[in-house]
């Protein structure tokens, strides 16, 4: 009888999701007696009746490694640590399906489980791996701020469309002689602003770990008008906020959804920097999931295949309780516990913010 491996993808989409499933589907077939299926929406496949599984053939997973999204879709609503429920009445609750979810597992006849996803899927693998089952966790997602891997997939496809877009919205700046706003993710962590900025050349880049001054802003952008450019652009992380301030965020409404949204900082800043006196016409564009969609860039589908091949490889040697990680330029593993314990922030005294700012890129400190 062959020993099964069950896939899933959960937390938000991101490129290079299907080049994982497709390695691990591929590594897997190398090996006699192994099958590799795939749980649709997460850990809501299994949990739905009758479940939603597929199995992950070489024909369904051939050639999907350059298609964006996931062909398991995926889901940030299915937590089954607190999974939502509806009452009689209308009104909506949390259980904890784990318990549930793991014998369901287990009686399917599945060795184990490879969860592909971002800091809150692993904090699901490790509360699971607590109750008994064998699980592997492979970092997931474009804000590129899980700490115990030097890079996530999905990271520089993200910042290649933000790239694309802001050397677009340069030459509409400058042919309107105004103040393009553009508004990248990354929740609390600003790499792809970052990032972003420094390929593009942004005058001003407003990131979540370095609180802006309005006022500095104001005058970084006066001085560029005053040397005569006439025009200008700023990079912002949906997370950043003044120094005063807060970020802007709203509650979901969603059931099952718990993160707070972010988004429409673009307009908040511009609302601030009229106010703060700036005369150039202002303008706002906000990227939102473009970045998350498409082809991913070849960077990234090559991550994801390594990290892909890595977590069967795990499964084989057992190592359960573990992230596939890229480290030092080296495919490794990590214990989920050190993969979910620091947030990936960017440090203000690390070389890519003095580099910035040694090319005259103002973060409004």
């Amino acid at each position: 009888m062959n020993k099964k491996v069950l896939v899933l993808t959960g937390g938000g989409d991101c490129p290079g999701l299907n080049a994982v499933i497709r390695a691990i589907a591929k590594r897997a077939k190398k090996e006699k007696g192994w099958e590799v299926w795939g749980s649709m929406g997460a850990f809501n496949g299994v949990l739905r009746e009758p479940t939603e599984l597929v199995r992950l053939s070489s024909k369904r997973t051939a050639g999907i490694h350059v298609k964006g999204g996931t062909i398991l879709k995926t889901t940030s609503k299915g937590d089954p640590l607190k999974f939502p429920v509806m009452s009689a009445d209308g009104t909506w609750s949390t259980i904890d399906r784990t318990e549930e979810l793991i014998n369901k597992i287990k009686e399917l006849g599945f060795e184990a489980v490879i969860n592909i996803g971002g800091d809150g899927s692993q904090r699901i693998s490790q509360a699971l791996y607590e109750k008994g089952l064998n699980i592997i966790g492979v970092p997931k997602t474009i804000d590129n701020d899980l700490s115990a891997t030097d890079l996530t997939f999905g990271f520089s496809t993200a910042v290649q469309v933000a790239s694309d877009s802001f050397d677009k919205l340069v030459t509409t700046a400058e042919s309107h002689h105004r103040v393009m706003i553009m508004e990248v993710m990354g929740r609390d962590a600003g790499w792809i602003a970052l990032h972003t900025a420094l390929s593009g050349g942004a005058e001003v880049c407003l990131i979540p770990e370095i609180p802006y001054d309005i006022k500095k802003v104001v005058k970084r952008l006066n001085k560029r008008y005053e040397k005569g450019k006439g025009f200008a652009n700023i990079v912002i992380a949906e997370g950043a906020k003044a120094k005063d301030g807060t970020a802007t965020e709203f509650e979901s409404k969603e059931v099952g959804y718990e993160n707070v949204r972010l988004g429409g900082v673009a307009y908040q800043l511009s609302a601030q920097l009229k106010n703060a006196g700036l005369k150039a016409d202002i303008r706002e564009a906000v990227l939102g999931h473009t970045q998350r969609g498409g082809t991913p860039v070849a960077f990234d589908r090559v991550l994801a295949t390594l990290l892909g091949v890595q977590a069967f490889e795990m499964i084989l040697s057992e190592q359960y309780g573990r992230m596939a990680a890229f480290i030092n330029n080296q495919i490794t593993s990590v214990p989920l516990i050190d993969a979910i314990k620091d947030y990936n922030y960017i440090d203000k005294d690390s070389f890519l913010v003095k580099a910035a700012k040694g090319i005259g890129i103002s973060f409004g400190d």
